[in-house]
């Protein structure tokens, strides 16, 4: 079992920026394959970016640009840094974590631990 804990969601103005945070044992030695998704109300959870153990950074399309996923290894917290947020970024953001250490997708259904998520919600 691997328990994460999600924090740093809020209200922002359109234009402005926050840093999620999702900390859990194992965090930051790119030994699983860990990412980001988020859940707009009456839509369906989708990926928003994913850092493997071993290879490239992947960025949902809308994202690109705006967001940056990382870690810190001290700490065992992986960030999302999200700047330039929109109304269309609103949602219940959700870290998660595979069992392997590379990422095969954005797909919810290929990652098996989940954190409880955190709320952002972008106001213009």
């Amino acid at each position: 079992q691997l328990d994460l804990v999600e924090s740093g969601g809020g209200s922002v103005q359109a234009g402005g920026s926050l840093r999620l945070s999702c900390k859990g044992p194992g965090i930051g030695y790119r030994r699983y394959c860990v990412g980001w998704f988020r859940q707009a109300p009456g839509k369906e959870r989708e990926g928003v970016a994913t850092l493997p153990g071993v290879g490239p950074v992947t960025y949902e399309e809308s994202v690109k640009g705006r967001f940056t996923i990382f870690e810190d290894s001290a700490k065992n917290v992986l960030y999302l840094q999200m700047d330039s947020l929109t109304s269309e970024d609103t949602g219940m953001y959700y870290c998660a974590a595979r069992t392997e250490s590379y990422c095969s997708s954005l797909s919810s259904a290929d990652f098996r631990w989940w954190g409880q998520g955190t709320q952002v919600t972008v106001f213009s």
